[in-house]
Parts: C-alpha cells; structure tokens; sequence
C-alpha cells in the first residue's frame, strides 16, 4: 500500500518555536530566493534554525572519538546553518533574543557548503562544525564519522543529521528532530527550496537523481520541514487504497461443461 503526500504551510512567521521533550526547534530566519532585474539574477539567502536540548543534560566528558564528539556537542545550543555574511547582524539578534549567545553555541551543522548557508561560520570559533560531511573540532580536529545515507549520526534521543545527497552535490546534510509537539522536524537545507518546489528544485540541483531519493526519504519521515529559502510547511501522508478488481460472477467462475 503506497501513500499520498499533501503539503500545507505552517502559519507564523520567524522566529518559530516548536517545543519539544528532548529538543525543540527554533526558526531564526526565513530564508528567501527571489528574482531581482535582468539576467536570471536571484537576491536569496538560506534559512537558520536553532535546536535547543532540554534540561541539563549529562556531564561532559572528554572526547575521544567522533561519535562521543558529537553527542558532547550536541548538548548544547546548535544551529543548522548560519546564513550569509549580509545576515551577520540579523543573525546575532535573533540568537540574542533566544538568550544564546554565539560563544553559547556548541555545534553548528551546515547542510550543505553555499556561501549562503554557512557564511557565518567565523561567529561560532568555539564550537564543532559538522559541515556537508566534514567534521572538526575547535582548533580544526578533523574526525571520521562514517556518514552515509544507509548510516544517520546519532547525535541525541531523537536528534540524528542525515546524508541526504543531490542539490550540493553528494555532501549535504539534513537535521531530523523527532518527538517535537508537531512530531518529526527535518530541517532540509536545499533538498527542499521551499514548499511548491516540484517544477522548480531540479534546475538547481547537481544530482537530480539523488535529489529525489532524499526528497522522497524526508516526505517518509517528516511532519514538518524546514526547507532553505522559504516557510517551514506540514507534511501530510494518507495510505492510498489498493486496486479492487470487480469480482465475478459465480457462472462465470464456474467452468463450462458439455454434456
């Protein structure tokens, strides 16, 4: 039995919180794209979103690897891009009026390398970058995860960052919250421009083919997405109903005889 998808907008603008028991998700800025005169040109820039845990989580120990690297960061403040260098002031109000400073912030995911997503990484020094599939520590300690689309990172109770390959390339990265009052959040960077894309996201992207692979898996999953240059919308799966044949009649199922 296969399932429908309809997609609707979730109302409210930026910042738009949705609390969580493990995690919530906050939507610092509304990333936008829109064409601007002559010659294809597009003003855009990517949306920012900020996971905050709750409680006081564990305490800290030393890492010694990457998966413990990741979960010591993760208990903290993250953000999930950090839009471009024009966003810089935008940027550091909205954190401010969160409470979280950027030396608060202790990782910060990049979905993907558009200078229009990460182009605010030199604000957070003190904090592990896990950017496309690069992941450092403070003072650039690069550490092997192993990634993949078969093999999430498991970051918290919940909190996992996907491989979700195509607009980027074969490096981009989604977040996925789960347990949130709306259920599963994807935070998608470009694997979804926005809501309404479908005509539109394959003209941008480097590998369609994977694209639509990691497209169909956040449908799958997600309740809400965050998509990189629009609304955050709901998602909506309802199970399609199987083929029915008509059934026969019974002399038709009966076999003729011949006397």
């Amino acid at each position: 039995m296969s399932s429908l998808v309809r997609t609707e907008p979730l109302r409210g603008g930026a910042p738009l919180l949705v609390p969580g028991d493990s995690y919530s998700v906050v939507v610092l800025l509304q990333g936008y794209a829109e064409p601007e005169g002559v010659d294809d040109a597009v003003r855009s820039d990517g949306s920012v979103t900020l996971v905050l845990p709750q409680g006081s989580g564990q305490q800290e120990s030393p890492p010694r690897g990457a998966k413990t690297a990741l979960e010591e960061a993760a208990r903290g403040p993250i953000l999930v891009d950090t839009g471009g260098p024009w966003a810089r002031e935008a940027l550091l109000g909205a954190l401010a009026r969160q409470g979280v400073s950027p030396e608060d912030v202790t990782l910060v995911v990049g979905t993907h390398g558009h200078s229009d997503h990460i182009g605010n990484l030199g604000l957070f020094p003190g904090a592990a970058l896990l950017v496309s599939h690069d992941f450092c520590l403070p003072g650039g300690r690069y550490l092997p995860h192993g990634l993949g689309e078969e093999r999430p990172l498991q970051l918290g109770p919940g909190l996992e960052v996907w491989a979700t390959p195509g607009h980027g390339g074969q490096r981009d990265v989604s977040v996925v919250v789960a347990g949130t009052a709306l259920g599963t959040v994807v935070v998608a960077g470009d694997v979804f421009e926005r809501d309404g894309d479908e005509n539109s996201w394959q003209a941008l992207s480097e590998d369609p083919v994977a694209q639509e692979r990691s497209r169909k898996r956040v449908l799958d999953t997600a309740d809400v997405i965050v998509p990189g240059h629009g609304a955050p919308f709901l998602v909506f799966r309802e199970a399609s109903k199987p083929e029915t044949k008509t059934p026969r009649s019974q002399d038709a199922e009966r076999p003729l005889v011949r006397g």
